[in-house]
């Protein structure tokens, strides 16, 4: 069994998955990325080849399709034997609308992708993470999981679930030194950031890149406090963004 880490990213074709896949990369891990555009999985590869990180495997998928998680854990076992690390930064922000005027078909999307697909993901990846001596997990959350909002009730029951059924599962699987851990990145910016605030200049805000520090520090080893939420905006990674932002303003 090789010492390299191996790490499942989902949501890795932009974002704060691909800053986190190539993060990830950098730190000499190898990196099974998935995403719903083949291109920009392939992008992400070849930047990760420029930067010196092990080829990543590509997976292009969409996590509604159920069935197709079950193949990439069985496809990851027959090769690795094993998952040190998942990010699963793959989310869909959906319409921003009232609760009674969101579509069945627009509430049934969000709930399989944002939900359903954490807990299939759970379910197929589970029996390797177990196998590592040392997994980390990260899932990630929103503000107004906490802090619900006028058109924000599909997204933010999504999210409050996730943070939820992550946390009961990091209760039970702790005894095997799975860490679980949700992340709030607060507003960075992404695209889904933007759709959701079309007037907001991004340049006031993180990038996806500067997430990368805490996102190591989070799937190292010497992190080891399971079922909690981080809050990027309270730890010094941003503030180093902020000292950083305000010195160049």
């Amino acid at each position: 069994m090789t010492d390299t880490k191996v790490v499942l990213v989902t949501g890795a074709s932009r974002g704060i998955g691909r800053a986190a896949a190539l993060a990830c990369a950098r730190a000499g891990m190898q990196v099974i990325a998935t995403g719903r555009a083949q291109k920009a999985l392939e992008d992400l590869d070849d930047e990760i080849r420029r930067v010196g990180g092990l080829p990543a495997t590509i997976v292009p998928m969409d996590l509604t399709d159920f069935d197709a998680i079950d193949r990439l854990g069985g496809a990851l076992f027959q090769r690795y034997g094993r998952l040190d690390g998942m990010i699963h930064a793959a989310a869909h922000l959906g319409e921003l609308t009232l609760v009674a005027h969101a579509t069945p078909r627009m509430g049934e999307q969000m709930i399989a992708t944002n939900l359903t697909a954490s807990w299939r993901l759970i379910r197929s990846m589970e029996p390797l993470l177990i196998q590592a001596p040392a997994s980390r997990v990260i899932f990630f959350t929103s503000g107004v999981a906490h802090h619900p909002r006028a058109h924000w009730g599909l997204y933010a029951a999504t999210k409050a679930g996730v943070e939820a059924m992550a946390k009961c599962w990091a209760d039970e699987i702790e005894f095997k030194k799975v860490v679980v851990t949700v992340l709030n990145p607060g507003g960075v910016a992404t695209m889904m950031r933007k759709n959701a605030f079309p007037g907001e200049d991004q340049a006031t805000l993180p990038q996806p890149e500067h997430l990368s520090s805490l996102i190591l520090e989070l799937m190292s080893e010497s992190h080891t406090q399971t079922g909690t939420t981080v809050h990027f905006r309270e730890t010094e990674h941003y503030r180093a963004w902020q000292s950083a932002y305000q010195a160049n303003a």
